[in-house]
């Protein structure tokens, strides 16, 4: 058998409920909300269990909500016994990666996104910033789009570069509407505006990104214990100071996940486990590579078929 990356969602992957019917009846998931809860001084595992959808949704509210999901399924991935020889997450999903590898400790980790959402929140004025998801259009000549509309004053850049055929931009509204138009009229099959709070991963964010480094630099980073596919360069990084350094350049860079996928792949891996709620990690690595094993531990039951499926009983 080849080798095992865990993979971890980012924002866009809350749902109200998430992790509620395992977490009352069992103490080893339950144990990680109730860290969240402590160390956030907020109930955040309320928010998470009852909603409202529209508050849990918030940035500040759905980094840590993710994060902490994801890491409480992660504990019974690992009373498993199940290993991984990689770790990446999308986006905040580095963060529940860094966790996985030992990197930052569940608490420091919680802490951090609570203020990265807080951050990346009050870095754009509401409604100046946005995104969209650009379908079936060829990186080179969306690239060629962002240039030819962005300024310095109205920025437009490649955000998110998910799977072939799927990437999203983020900037200035105003440059993210006149981009969109523009790869319509040239070859992109479909656009769909997000639903976000602000133009997450473009140099609107750098601002934040300062404040966020002073963030970082209060919290402890240790050596990785297994290789952390970073967001920024799509390369294995175990180096706590580069790590750091990443994590504060992740907030205004791409996010190059079909590389990073790709670069696991060539490294060996040929079963991913994505661990959190829902299934948009899975769906975005079987685009890239149909030939690997993917897996999706969202609830129990999906846990069970993982567990049985992966350890081969």
């Amino acid at each position: 058998m080849g080798k095992i990356a865990f993979i971890f969602p980012g924002q866009g992957s809350q749902t109200v409920g998430m992790g509620k019917e395992w977490a009352e009846k069992d103490e080893a998931v339950a144990a990680v909300f109730r860290q969240a809860d402590e160390r956030l001084q907020i109930s955040l595992s309320q928010l998470i269990f009852e909603g409202p959808q529209d508050i849990l949704t918030k940035t500040e509210n759905a980094q840590p909500a993710l994060l902490t999901t994801s890491i409480a399924f992660l504990q019974k991935v690992k009373e498993a016994g199940i290993a991984p020889h990689y770790v990446a997450g999308h986006s905040l999903g580095e963060y529940s990666a860094l966790v996985a590898a030992s990197v930052l400790s569940f608490s420091d980790a919680v802490y951090a996104v609570r203020k990265r959402g807080e951050l990346m929140e009050k870095a754009v004025p509401s409604g100046q910033g946005t995104m969209a998801a650009v379908l079936g259009m060829d990186e080179a000549l969306l690239q060629q789009v962002v240039d030819e509309v962005s300024t310095e004053s109205s920025p437009v850049q490649l955000a998110n570069l998910n799977c072939p055929g799927q990437i999203v931009i983020s900037g200035a509204k105003e440059a993210v509407e006149r981009a969109s138009q523009l790869a319509k009229e040239k070859e992109a099959k479909r656009i769909i505006p997000l639903e976000v709070s602000g133009p997450f991963h473009s140099v609107l964010m750098k601002p934040a990104a300062q404040q966020f480094s002073a963030v970082l630099n209060t919290l402890s980073f240790q050596l990785s214990k297994v290789p952390v596919i970073s967001n920024v360069t799509a390369e294995p990084m175990t180096d706590p100071t580069e790590i750091k350094h990443r994590l504060v350049e992740q907030l205004y860079s791409p996010v190059r996940w079909e590389q990073s996928i790709q670069t696991m792949i060539d490294l060996g891996v040929d079963t991913f486990i994505e661990i959190g709620p829902g299934k948009v990690l899975s769906g975005l690595v079987k685009k890239i590579n149909r030939h690997v094993n993917v897996y999706s531990i969202f609830d129990e039951a999906s846990f069970i078929a993982t567990v049985a499926a992966v350890k081969g009983e």
